[in-house]
C-alpha cells in the first residue's frame, strides 16, 4: 500500500477509533493515575521535540496527570527506543518516534530489541512532508529540467541527508530509482552542517522538511522543484507537488507516531489512541502541524501495525536496490 492510499484510509481509521472511544475510556477509567513518561529519541530543539512538547501539554490537560518529555537521542534513535522496549508494559512509558523504527532493523545488525515483538503500536500522529530543493547553481527550474540535467551528468550532482538510512536519504534513492538517475550521496550528522554546505554550493540537492528551508527559498538562496504532499502546501503555494511536476507515485514520507512496550493492556493502548485523536482534533494543534507542512495522521492500533508492516517491505526494496549499508 502506498503512502497515498494510507492517507485515504485516515478518515476510516479515525472513525473506527472514535467509535471505540467511550469503551476505551470506560475500560481504563483509572488510567493514568500518575505521571506518564514520553521518550523522544531525538535531541531537544529539533523538528520533532516541539511537537512532542505540544502533545505532552495537551495530554497532561486531558488526563490531569503530567506527561513528561524525556529526550534520549543517539545511535539513530536506538538508545531511546531500547529504553522503551525494556520499560514496564503498563502504559506509563510511551515512545514518540519516526518511521526509522521500521527501517533500522533493515540497516543495523544486532539491535538490542525487536522492533515488532517488543512494541505495541498506538497511533501515528503526523506525516512529515518533504520538498526537493537545490542550490541556485543547479540548472533548470522545473522538475523535468532537473531530471534531464542529472541524467546528462551521472554522479556529478550530490545530495545531502541527515545520515545513512534516514528518510531523506531513502527518499532520494527512491527518486533515483524512479527517474533512472545517479547522484552522489553525502551523509551528515545534522541538519545544520548540511544546510551550511547546501547554501555554499558544496552539495547541490536536499530532500528537506519544508520549515527548514522556507526562509532560504524566500530569499532566493535555494530553489524548489516539488513536494511530496497530496496537494500544494499552504506555506509554499507556488511549489508544485511531485505529481503536478510529472513524477506521480513519489510519496516518500516519514510518519511520527506513538508506540508502547509490548504487553501493554489493549484497553490502555486504545485509550491513549483515542486521546491522541482528541488532541489531533484540536484546531490549534492541526493549525500548527499544517503550518509546518506536517499532515495530521491518526489510525487505530491495528491499522498502524499494518502501515509499519507495509513500510518495512517498501524500505527493504529501496535499501536492497540502492545497496544502502550502515558502517557499524
Amino acid at each position: 500500500m502506498t503512502t497515498r492510499r494510507r492517507i485515504l484510509s485516515l478518515a476510516a481509521g479515525s472513525a473506527a477509533v472514535a467509535a471505540a472511544w467511550p469503551l476505551a475510556g470506560q475500560a481504563q477509567s483509572g488510567f493514568p493515575n500518575k505521571p506518564v513518561r514520553m521518550i523522544v529519541p531525538y535531541p531537544p530543539g529539533g523538528s520533532v521535540d516541539p511537537v512532542a512538547r505540544m502533545v505532552s501539554e495537551k495530554l497532561s490537560a486531558l488526563w490531569g496527570q503530567q506527561v513528561i518529555v524525556d529526550n534520549r537521542p543517539g545511535a539513530s534513535t536506538i538508545i531511546g527506543t531500547d529504553a522503551v522496549a525494556k520499560a514496564p508494559a503498563d502504559g506509563y512509558t510511551l515512545l514518540f518516534t519516526a518511521s526509522t523504527h521500521v527501517s533500522n532493523p533493515l540497516l543495523f545488525n544486532n539491535l538490542p530489541y525487536d522492533s515488532v515483538k517488543d512494541f505495541a503500536p498506538v497511533s501515528p500522529f503526523y506525516l512529515a512532508e518533504f520538498v526537493l530543493v537545490a542550490h541556485p547553481s543547479v540548472k533548470g527550474n522545473t522538475l523535468q529540467e532537473l531530471i534531464a540535467e542529472v541524467r546528462a551528468n551521472p554522479n556529478k550532482l550530490s545530495y545531502g541527508s541527515a545520515g545513512n538510512g534516514n528518510a531523506n536519504h531513502m527518499g532520494m534513492e527512491l527518486f533515483s530509482m524512479m527517474t533512472n538517475t545517479k547522484m552522489l550521496h553525502v551523509p551528515y550528522k545534522g541538519g545544520g552542517p548540511l544546510l551550511t554546505d547546501l547554501l555554499a554550493g558544496q552539495i547541490q540537492l536536499f530532500l528537506a522538511v519544508p520549515v527548514a528551508v522556507i526562509p532560504h527559498l524566500q530569499s532566493g538562496k535555494l530553489k524548489a522543484f516539488g513536494t511530496t504532499a497530496e496537494r500544494r502546501l499552504t506555506l509554499m503555494p507556488n511549489v508544485p507537488t511531485f505529481t503536478e511536476a510529472g513524477l506521480p507515485g513519489f510519496g516518500m514520507k516519514s510518519w511520527l507516531g506513538f508506540l508502547a512496550p509490548a504487553g501493554t493492556p489493549a484497553a490502555i493502548v486504545n485509550k491513549v489512541n483515542a486521546d491522541l485523536g482528541a488532541v489531533l482534533a484540536m484546531p490549534d494543534v492541526r493549525d500548527k502541524l499544517l503550518g509546518q507542512g506536517q499532515v495530521p495522521y491518526h489510525l487505530s492500533p491495528a491499522r498502524f501495525a499494518e502501515v509499519m508492516k507495509t513500510d518495512t517491505t517498501e524500505f527493504a526494496r529501496v535499501i536492497k536496490t540502492a545497496n544502502i549499508k550502515i558502517e557499524q
